[in-house]
């Protein structure tokens, strides 16, 4: 989409995780399905799409469907808690060999240019994925799902990045491969830069097709 409406003087880069750095959408997938069919749910691969960058407990929500109103509070809670230990299982397999194509040289060049540099991930893993990644110690903020209450798509999880680094909403870009991120990112009044198809990103200021494909200087000269 064409850029407008933004300040060229960008100061901080917030980027998710899942889907830019690294993918596990799939481990994602492998523990949501498994606790799918032990509750005696349906979950398929075009189901998993639809979690993309939300909450565990919008998650949840989701995969139960109109069976959600089965369960209890504190049932949910278990189940939340049941998918979440599959998860950090299959965590263990992460190593910095699963990199997203380009996502380290993307880290160096945000970094070279003096830009601050954020994480801003619905996941409440967020550290461990990066810390087995080994580039915990990247990041200036570390905004996850334990920062907010309301998750993507709402806003406050990148205005809780800008504010502990300091910068201005206006100030910051945010680099999503989510609609919910996307939508989150534009009503921060943060500049969006999609990664991925555009019924999915499309209505970011900027759009790639991969981590390998973002231009910084395109992105850098924004509203300039």
């Amino acid at each position: 989409m064409n850029p407008h409406d933004a300040a060229p003087d960008i100061r901080a880069v917030i980027l998710d995780l899942d889907g830019v750095i690294t993918d596990t959408a799939e481990v994602h997938f492998q523990a949501w399905k498994r606790l799918a069919e032990e509750e005696g749910l349906s979950f398929t691969r075009e189901d998993n799409e639809q979690l993309r960058g939300v909450s565990r407990r919008q998650s949840l929500d989701l995969l139960l469907g109109a069976h959600r109103y089965d369960y209890t509070e504190t049932e949910c809670q278990a189940l939340m808690a049941r998918k979440n230990r599959y998860y950090r299982e299959l965590l263990k397999d992460i190593t910095p060999a699963d990199f997203l194509s380009g996502a380290p040289q993307l880290l160096e060049e945000i970094r070279s240019r003096g830009l601050k540099m954020a994480v801003g991930s619905a996941s409440k893993n967020t550290r461990t994925v990066l810390e087995r990644l080994g580039i915990l110690h990247h990041f200036d903020v570390i905004a996850d799902g334990h920062s907010v209450v309301r998750g993507k798509p709402a806003p406050d999880l990148f205005i809780y990045a800008a504010e502990q680094m300091g910068v201005p909403p206006e100030q910051c870009v945010v680099i999503e491969d989510a609609a919910a991120g996307i939508e989150a990112a534009r009503a921060a009044g943060m500049v969006a830069v999609g990664v991925g198809p555009s019924t999915r990103v499309g209505k970011a200021h900027y759009r790639y097709k991969s981590t390998a494909e973002i231009d910084l200087n395109e992105v850098l000269g924004h509203g300039s």
